[in-house]
């Protein structure tokens, strides 16, 4: 699975405020579970790093979309 396209996930930034989310580039390599890619900027804080996985589940956003977004590192 791992040789599958990246999609779009999301992962939460820290230390916000409010709930924020970034959309960043990950590969599928298990049954929801993302290896993260891309680095983080340097004024942000994510919940989870490039080149960790994690499990993801869907989740409605405030705007009313849907997304699959990180939930906790993968074991």
């Amino acid at each position: 699975m791992s040789d599958t396209a990246p999609i779009t996930i999301y992962v939460a930034l820290k230390d916000e405020g409010v709930d924020v989310w970034r959309p960043v580039s990950a590969v599928a390599v298990g049954a929801s579970q993302f290896r993260i890619g891309g680095e983080v900027p340097e004024h942000e804080i994510w919940e989870f790093q490039p080149g960790q996985t994690v499990e993801c589940e869907w989740r409605r956003f405030a705007d009313g979309k849907t997304g699959m977004v990180a939930v906790r590192v993968a074991v």
